[in-house]
């Protein structure tokens, strides 16, 4: 074997540059002979050789201060019940117009909806809350928005939701160097060097979490531009399969050159929007629909049923004798001559579109229809249409609206002081949900930043009669998760009135609940998992979808439990630490086994060392609960998502870190917590 030298390395203080020209047993030799490197920076460095890769992208990771508060701290969701918005009956819904600014009103156009009432909520579950008419739509979905670290809040969703999302659609940062992205709380420009490095890093780690978050069937849509289109593809292609992508769809952005175009010599007028299926075999979606085909089938049949006839001589190419010979035969006409694929006009011989055996089997179908001509019989089959007639979706888009609607649609409800410049088209995102073929679907989108995901998910329901729910995160730089995000979906909702003075009806079926992210301690103490077990409620309440609390209505004591329904027959039960537990086991058992409209087994969250021992004490309601231990289930999914985002372990010592530097007490708190249950 042939072992080629370095070219050159320099040590230069504590970085180290290689120009590598050896093989990898002879480079991992000589960074453990260099006297000038600590043992961290030789673990690092070597670390980097035995995972550096023959093909694909390649990045320095630089850590986030979130991702490392992560080895630290657990996040958990606290709602702000002073914003919940409660789903009252469906009130005529006005469609978003294509361009509000050229609209002279709204028309409210009726949907019909099914709606069950609940009993108001117990001002103990959220005093303040904003409710349209003091009941809440159980069958209405229920929206919701984190305000947040979207790395923190993504993790917590690992818990609630994981393999249950159908659709993602993000709309993250640019990296155009114009201040729209932030790492570690600085904007980074053109000249950062690490500039596209700091981008892959912050995106990976979502993009790892947001795999697991999504179902088998699932589709994530991604728009970028062409600052990381590149980047981002060859991301994708190495965390969900090159096998899985689908289509980088196009969409026309502009249909004008901007006004600030200096010396450039080109104008970009699109952005791109990456897909990719979790699993490409298993994904759902639907063509386009495309009612406008039926057009093209202007006779009816006996049955009323619209067809169009079809000439059975081939024409074009391949419709010779010689190309098919076989479909060369006689057909004898109602008046019992016999019919030939002869062209009329040039006399050639030319050959059937079908063979004599399918002919047959029309004939004796009576699906053949016979026209007299000028030079005598012609035969035509019946061709039905399609009940619903698509057409495959189109990779370039150009008719759902573009920045210029956009800007004018949160204008439209927000008015012209929100300070949001780069909202997408509601067009677009209803485009992007209607090509996942189900009108259920959970949509998650973590840079949710104006809100036009949620708008369009509920207004994409008012329009085919949907139940999709819509899971918003982002954070509040510049107040963007309360003033704009929220604001504009709250208006949506309730009804607003527009610039032009004119009342727009509110989506009224649909409710809405706001969350903060935040975090406690993860060493694993007595205290610290007591206190996680009463911070989990609010996520075990989006987990079960049991959101009225009927803990004081049943006779409990907020301070111990929290019982809470759907409304429909599911019940969820959280148990905190109590010293005196027994009462309240017995109490609850009692309780859960009078319950006179369970549907399904109640989800029994207990303050517990195992599965066994919360069965145990609860054995005479044992065949009717599903037992899951806490704190427990809530460590189990964080230790799995750390291990993905790689938290798990150590955080590397880069040539850039002091080798004298010590361990912190935080470290050791993060090793402790994720290596225990191994």
């Amino acid at each position: 074997m042939l072992t080629l030298k370095p070219r050159r390395y320099i040590v230069l203080g504590n970085s180290l540059y290689l120009h590598l020209r050896m093989n990898k047993t002879d480079l991992i030799r000589t960074l453990k002979d260099l006297d000038t490197l600590s043992q961290e920076q030789k673990a690092y460095l070597i670390d980097l050789v035995n995972t550096k890769k023959k093909y694909g992208l390649v990045w320095e990771d630089k850590p986030e201060d979130v991702e490392e508060l992560l080895r630290q701290h657990l996040p958990v969701l606290t709602e702000v019940p002073e914003r919940r918005i409660l789903a009252s009956a469906a009130a005529p819904v006005a469609e978003v117009p294509a361009d509000p600014a050229k609209s002279e009103k709204t028309k409210p156009k009726e949907v019909q909806a099914t709606l069950a009432f609940a009993a108001t909520p117990d001002a103990s579950s959220g005093e303040g809350f904003v409710s349209l008419s003091g009941v809440e739509d159980s069958l209405a979905p229920d929206h919701i928005l984190i305000e947040g670290d979207n790395l923190h809040a993504l993790t917590a969703l690992t818990f609630t939701h994981e393999g249950r999302v159908d659709v993602i659609y993000i709309d993250p940062p640019y990296n155009t160097g114009n201040k729209d992205f932030k790492y570690n709380d600085r904007f980074v420009d053109r000249e950062d060097s690490y500039r596209h490095s700091k981008w892959l890093s912050f995106m990976h780690k979502r993009l790892l979490i947001a795999k697991r978050l999504l179902a088998e069937t699932g589709v994530i849509f991604i728009s970028i531009d062409d600052n990381e289109q590149a980047q981002l593809k060859m991301l994708c292609d190495e965390i969900f399969g090159e096998e899985n992508f689908l289509v980088n769809m196009i969409w026309q952005k502009m249909d004008s050159p901007s006004s600030n175009f200096g010396n450039r010599f080109f104008s970009n007028y699109h952005d791109h929007t990456l897909i990719f299926a979790k699993n490409i075999k298993n994904c759902d979606l639907q063509q386009l629909p495309k009612p406008e085909i039926l057009d093209a089938y202007p006779e009816l049949d006996k049955d009323g049923k619209r067809i169009r006839l079809r000439q059975l001589r081939k024409n074009g190419k391949s419709s010779r004798r010689k190309d098919r010979p076989t479909m060369w035969y006689k057909i004898i006409a109602p008046d019992g001559s016999e019919v030939w694929p002869i062209d009329p006009k040039e006399g050639w011989e030319g050959r059937w579109a079908i063979g004599q055996d399918t002919y047959n089997q029309l004939a004796k179908n009576d699906e053949i229809i016979w026209k007299q001509r000028e030079k005598g019989w012609v035969p035509y089959s019946i061709e039905m249409a399609p009940e619903s007639p698509t057409v495959p979706n189109p990779s370039i888009l150009t008719d759902v609206g573009q920045n210029r609607q956009a800007k004018a649609q949160l204008n439209e409800v927000l008015g012209n002081d929100h300070k949001f410049d780069t909202p997408k088209p509601v067009g677009l995102v209803k485009r992007i949900f209607q090509i996942f073929n189900r009108n259920n679907a959970l949509i998650l989108d973590f840079f949710a930043g104006s809100g036009t995901t949620l708008h369009a998910t509920m207004q994409l329901n008012a329009e085919d009669g949907g139940n999709r729910q819509c899971i918003l995160v982002t954070n509040n730089e510049n107040n963007i998760a309360e003033e704009v995000c929220y604001e504009r979906n709250r208006r949506v909702i309730q009804g607003y009135q527009n610039p032009k003075g004119q009342e727009v009806a509110g989506l009224t079926n649909n409710s809405l609940r706001y969350y903060r992210c935040e975090t406690v301690p993860s060493a694993r103490t007595e205290q610290n998992r007591r206190l996680l077990t009463r911070q989990s409620t609010e996520l075990l309440k989006i987990k079960e979808g049991c959101y009225a609390d009927i803990t004081e209505a049943s006779g409990f004591d907020p301070a111990t439990c929290y019982v809470g329904t759907n409304e429909r027959g599911k019940y969820t039960v959280v148990l905190y630490h109590n010293r005196r537990p027994q009462p309240l086991i017995a109490a609850l058992g009692t309780f859960i086994q009078a319950l006179p409209d369970r549907r399904e087994k109640v989800r029994l969250y207990a303050f517990s060392e195992e599965k066994d021992a919360l069965l145990a004490d609860f054995q005479a309601v044992a065949d009717v609960i599903e037992g899951v231990p806490l704190p427990e289930a809530i460590y189990n999914a964080y230790r799995a998502t750390f291990r993905t985002l790689g938290l798990d372990k150590k955080p590397p010592q880069t040539p850039e870190t002091e080798s004298e530097e010590a361990e912190t007490d935080a470290e050791q708190t993060s090793l402790e917590f994720s290596s225990q249950n191994n």
